[in-house]
């Protein structure tokens, strides 16, 4: 299928530009969850079926991000597994944030350790050898920056500190490997499509040696009942037990991310991106995610569903978008 095609395999109405606050979910996702939600409401079914999807979407996951599924853990929010991972953490720990982190990624290190904020483009120079760990956004939720990765990696091996990205606003239509990253979180009810409950987290090996698996449960072991504790080798350990529908939603719409790639996806979303950014007299980015000072109750009296983040405008752009959306949003603000 031509990317731009792509629209076809979505229920979207027209103006939805809102996916940094949650994606719409393609067809096939949605009727998988609408025939299990029957199975639920008539007990027609066991919950090992459900389960499935579990593996199916911790497989996509890894599959999206160049990792293994065994590295790939599951929860229902960043905020839960970045507070796992500040486990990892020596007391009194040193940890380098942006100054407009989203609280996901800022509250679990300010309650386990000594932070510092500077400005996103900042960060690299920022790392000193007193550094713990750098933790931040791949692409910021309120302005849509990039994070310059490769200079934040290289930075943080020069002085031994751990690497941890949330990776909310950019898995699935900014390609990212995890090569270099000690662990990444992301909600996946944004850019992956999936219903709100499904969050990933890739734990690298080295780092599940260092952390506290603090909301041990049954599903970490395949155990129902009594000691001793025999969590999973893996990063399963580290899961929570999951919310088996939002996982239902989710496998599917992994499988299709991955299907249509994740370098075409970019290149759609940019076009467009970029297609509203000369519309409004602006430069070029490399984001998907565009915030701009412009009058929001034109755009919502047009139909034009966006949102307003640190006081800006901020249109955000998937594959489900087509080129009418761009122009009717810029004809609502001309």
């Amino acid at each position: 299928m031509d990317i731009s095609d792509a629209h076809l395999l979505w229920d979207a109405e027209p103006g939805w530009l809102n996916t940094a606050s949650y994606g719409l979910p393609p067809r096939e996702a949605f009727e998988e969850l609408q025939a299990v939600l029957t199975q639920w409401r008539h007990g027609s079914s066991d919950w090992k079926p459900w389960d499935a999807s579990v593996g199916r979407a911790r497989s996509g996951f890894a599959r999206m991000i160049g990792a293994s599924p065994a590295d790939v853990m599951i929860s229902s929010t960043v905020s839960q597994i970045m507070s796992v991972v500040a486990t990892a953490l020596p007391e009194g720990a040193k940890v380098v944030v942006p100054e407009i982190e989203f609280t996901s990624n800022l509250f679990p290190w300010l309650v386990a350790a000594d932070v510092e904020t500077v400005p996103v483009e900042r960060l690299a120079e920022s790392i000193t050898s007193s550094t713990a760990a750098v933790a931040f956004s791949l692409v910021q939720s309120a302005t849509g920056q990039v994070a310059p990765l490769a200079d934040i990696v290289a930075a943080a091996r020069a002085h031994g500190a751990l690497v941890i990205a949330d990776g909310s606003q950019a898995c699935g239509w900014l390609p990212v490997d995890v090569s270099g990253i000690d662990a990444l979180a992301c909600g996946g009810y944004k850019w992956l499509l999936a219903p709100r409950g499904a969050t990933f987290g890739y734990l690298s090996p080295e780092l599940r040696t260092r952390m506290r698996p603090l909301a041990a449960n049954w599903y970490g072991a395949d155990a129902y009942y009594g000691p001793p504790l025999r969590l999973a080798d893996d990063a399963r350990a580290f899961d929570l037990s999951p919310a088996w529908f939002s996982y239902v939603g989710a496998a599917p719409a992994l499988d299709l991310l991955n299907d249509l790639g994740i370098d075409r996806i970019r290149e759609h979303n940019l076009g467009l991106a970029n297609r509203f950014r000369a519309g409004l007299g602006l430069e070029p980015s490399d984001s998907a995610i565009v915030a701009v000072d412009a009058p929001g109750e034109r755009l919502a009296a047009a139909g034009i569903r966006a949102a307003v983040r640190a006081g800006k405008v901020r249109a955000s752009f998937h594959v489900y978008n087509t080129v009418a959306d761009v122009d009717r949003a810029l004809n609502a603000l001309s």
